[in-house]
């Protein structure tokens, strides 16, 4: 564990806080290659890194500096533990830095089959791939909701992290053994686009709105896996219309881009859950291609679900983007413009 020792100064002030590092070797990869890591801490936080010898020196406004130490703390932690220190650990380490473990832990705690997911304090997913981990408190209580209700809601801007959360918690229950099957569904609403003008068969025509879930699948499965159980109908990934008349037991389900669902549709969807199965439901309210007049099944069922119990609603705002820097602006410049219109 790291040690520092903190100028005490105002909080507007200018401090310096030196944090020693016993392992030089975890030392150099929490600095990265060149300091790549120690730069990009830099500009995120606006503080001044030195490094000398095994000590680093954080130099900036008190209350930065402390946010700082929280961080590298956080991430020689992270290496200490055997992980390697990436570029989205750096972001979700200054985002999510200031959380209670404790809290977390607790929280998890209610469902005792996924306390492996709440690592040290950390919500985490398992998949053959990768671990995944939540980048900010509004994801953190999304993936704990996905994990504790039967039916959870994930609404926000592109770029949260809704549909990714969502493929990566199904992939771990299947893996784990909790569900049988994962079954992947979006409404082929044309988009500016005619679907009659495509290529090839229905499968051909319908494949490219469906690409966001498989890219999403290859992330956490390997792609001979993800081909077979394609294959063996233990996934499937087919547009919206194809759940009429089924009945969805024992799987892992998730509807994304549901505000291009229409209300007779979204009824339809959710009354295909079966016993042993859980349902997600993402979308983004700011974009919605239904033809003008038709009511969005999202809205709809926000406004009639929200009092059931069990049925979990999670919000996400420009704040939740993970994706580059730049999505978050953009998203904030047409958010101003829709609150001045």
């Amino acid at each position: 564990m790291p040690t520092s020792v903190l100028t005490p100064n105002d909080p507007d002030s200018l401090s310096e806080a030196v944090l020693e590092f016993p392992d030089n070797r975890l030392l150099i990869d929490l600095c990265g290659e060149y300091d790549r890591n120690l730069a990009a801490i830099e500009q995120k936080m606006g503080v001044h890194i030195l490094r000398r010898g095994n000590q680093l020196s954080v130099h900036g406004g008190s209350e930065a500096v402390a946010e700082c130490e929280t961080v590298l703390r956080g991430l020689y932690e992270r290496l200490e533990e055997g992980r390697d220190v990436e570029t989205g650990d750096i972001d979700r380490e200054i985002r999510m830095g200031h959380a209670d473990p404790a809290a977390a832990v607790e929280e998890g705690a209610r469902d005792g089959d996924q306390l492996e997911m709440f690592r040290g304090g950390r919500v985490e997913i398992k998949t053959r791939k990768k671990r995944v981990e939540p980048r900010t408190e509004a994801q953190q209580a999304y993936v704990q909701n996905l994990f504790q209700n039967e039916l959870a809601f994930g609404i926000g801007p592109a770029g949260t992290g809704k549909t990714y959360l969502a493929v990566a918690a199904g992939v771990s229950m299947f893996i784990d053994g909790a569900v049988d099957r994962i079954i992947l569904s979006r409404p082929a609403v044309e988009a500016g686009e005619k679907l009659g003008y495509l290529p090839g068969d229905m499968k051909d025509k319908v494949d490219p709105y469906m690409q966001p879930l498989y890219d999403a699948l290859n992330d956490f499965l390997p792609a001979k896996q993800v081909a077979k159980l394609i294959e063996e109908k233990r996934i499937e990934i087919a547009p919206l219309a194809f759940m009429r008349g089924r009945t969805l037991a024992n799987a892992f389900v998730v509807l994304d881009e549901a505000q291009n669902a229409t209300s007779m549709q979204m009824k339809m969807f959710l009354t295909r859950l079966g016993e042993g199965s859980r349902m997600v439901i993402t979308g983004d309210r700011s974009q919605v291609d239904l033809p003008r007049g038709v009511s969005s099944g999202l809205h709809d069922a926000e406004r009639l679900l929200k009092q059931i119990p069990k049925i979990s609603f999670n919000y996400f705002t420009s704040k939740d983007v993970v994706r580059h820097p730049l999505v978050a602006a953009i998203i904030e410049a047409y958010e101003e413009e829709e609150a001045r219109g």
